[in-house]
């Protein structure tokens, strides 16, 4: 699955409204069908692109009041591509021309302003307000479900996408929630400062869509989340905007940048925010390493993690996934390590883990290029970026392509990892008749425990690919909480994960996220359906 695609990149490159990322970055017929071919029971011949043309957008319930009319647009195409995220079950809705319930209006203010202006409005007229900021949502967090309300308006902010200010000294910058993570790294880029985050979806999200969902982001250990940059926050509620001070820590009380930060813009719409920033890396080093036995890498990997030499990567691949991505050829398990500073060199701490997962079995994968580890590193992050484009390739096959995460204790996972293999697995044959592949990769790994990402791939039911899905999912719901593991690590919770987040949240915690949606949103129009009902 490692094929390139033979459409040719446009002058002016244009967002793909149905699937991933770039319209010319998808998988040709070709491509499709050669990947189909791998997965017995799928479709002969790839699902046809789908064309805004053919769903039945229809009229706005509402009009906007002439003061607002400038910065909305009932304009199809916008419509549309603000209907969906980006997940599996999204790709396979808009194949088969089923995106759900369409936006009446998308809204792209350029200030506060008008932001609280649109709140207005929108809760005097019944209208649910769906905070988007790059769309690539992968559990249902921007679009509405349900008719409950009048019409449904989505808050587009990316044209409130600059850097307000940046305090040098203190390596802290004052951003728009709007901004995405190119144009972010951009602006801060003169200052020799970076933000150092980058979500596999960074080229098409936001800094506000990191904050609202919790996001993790491609680092291993250290600062995973967006949560651990956040100095202040601005948020815009419909009983009013809450501006938290810029603090180095505080231990004055219950934090309200917490309150905020998952809330997924259910309890407000977040602005600004003022984060902690670093020096640009300089120093980088990395390598890979084969293991024979999954269990002897999980043990290393625990190992790794509890010491201080904390690795910016440090990627477990189970045999399958290493092969998925072309890290190995042999059926071995791989483990790739990246070291970056800004200060000093890193190759020593590059030996000393590499030594350390010599001890537990480990040997340094080959390379074609002579040079120990580069062709398996090269693969994975080749792999990593191109994978989404190949999912919805698979989808064009009507075949079941898509991922979960989690987090457990090191006492429960290597039990979690073999528990999903095995039920997820036999869940799929059992629905579809067919064959499944459930692949299982650490993308994040702390001294106490670790994030297990797993891959699906299986033949679906033609014309019937979301339901699979969904019945897939709610069995590694419960496989997860019976191991008691989170429902997510890192792609928050939305309308898909509602089930799960509901088992896992304590009862009194329930009651008081209900009551500070009713004291914020009295009118009930934010994000209707995330979080609480």
């Amino acid at each position: 699955m490692s094929g390139t695609t033979t459409q040719s990149v446009p002058t002016v490159p244009l967002r793909s409204w149905w699937g991933w990322g770039w319209e010319h970055a998808h998988p040709d017929d070709a491509e499709c069908e050669a990947m189909g071919a791998l997965l017995p029971g799928t479709l002969a011949r790839p699902l046809p692109v789908p064309r805004v043309a053919d769903l039945d957008v229809g009229a706005p319930a509402v009009r906007p009041p002439a003061s607002l009319a400038p910065l909305i647009s009932a304009d199809p195409a916008d419509r549309a591509a603000h209907a969906m995220g980006k997940a599996y079950r999204d790709v396979a809705r808009a194949l088969r021309g089923r995106p759900g319930r369409i936006p009446d209006l998308v809204a792209y203010p350029t200030g506060e302003r008008e932001v609280a202006d649109l709140l207005d409005w929108a809760g005097t007229h019944r209208v649910a307000v769906v905070p988007f900021g790059g769309g690539s949502s992968v559990v249902g967090g921007v679009e509405y479900r349900g008719d409950r309300h009048r019409a449904v308006l989505s808050l587009d902010l990316t044209r409130m996408n600059r850097v307000l200010e940046v305090d040098s000294e203190g390596r802290a910058a004052r951003i728009q929630a709007g901004t995405l993570g190119p144009s972010l790294e951009d602006q801060l880029r003169p200052h020799g400062l970076t933000l150092r985050h980058f979500p596999q979806s960074f080229e098409f999200s936001t800094l506000g869509g990191w904050l609202a969902t919790r996001a993790g982001g491609h680092y291993a250990t250290g600062r995973t989340h967006i949560d651990d940059f956040v100095q202040a926050l601005r948020v815009i509620t419909p009983a009013g905007t809450s501006e938290s001070w810029r603090l180095p820590a505080s231990g004055a009380g219950p934090s309200p940048d917490r309150m905020f930060l998952g809330s997924e813009g259910a309890l407000g719409i977040i602005t600004e925010a003022w984060v902690r920033l670093q020096a640009r890396p300089v120093h980088k080093a990395s390598a890979a390493l084969a293991f024979e036995d999954f269990g002897a890498a999980l043990g290393a990997v625990r190992a790794l993690a509890q010491t201080d030499l904390a690795p910016a990567n440090c990627r477990l691949l189970d045999s399958g996934e290493a092969a998925l991505s072309g890290a190995s050829r042999d059926g071995s398990a791989v483990l790739v390590l990246g070291f970056e500073s800004a200060d000093a060199p890193v190759e020593a701490r590059l030996a000393s883990a590499v030594d350390l997962a010599r001890s537990h079995g480990g040997r340094r994968a080959p390379s074609e290029s002579g040079a120990p580890g580069d062709g398996a590193v090269l693969a994975w992050r080749s792999a990593f970026l191109r994978m989404p484009y190949l999912r919805d390739g698979l989808a064009r096959m009507g075949a079941v392509a898509e991922t979960f995460e989690t987090a457990a204790t090191w006492d429960r996972v290597p039990a979690l990892i073999e528990d999903v293999r095995r039920t997820v697995g036999e869940a799929a044959r059992k629905i579809s008749g067919h064959p499944a592949t459930v692949n299982c990769r650490l993308t994040h790994v702390y001294p106490d425990g670790a994030a297990p990402y797993f891959t699906v791939l299986a033949a679906g039911r033609p014309g019937d690919e979301v339901v699979f899905w969904d019945e897939l999912k709610a069995v590694a719901g419960e496989v997860l909480h019976r191991h008691r593991a989170t429902i997510t690590h890192h792609h928050a919770v939305g309308r898909d994960h509602r089930p799960g987040y509901d088992l896992q949240r304590p009862e009194p915690f329930a009651l008081a996220l209900t009551a500070a949606k009713r004291a914020l949103d009295p009118r009930g129009i934010l994000n209707p359906g995330v979080l609480v009902d």
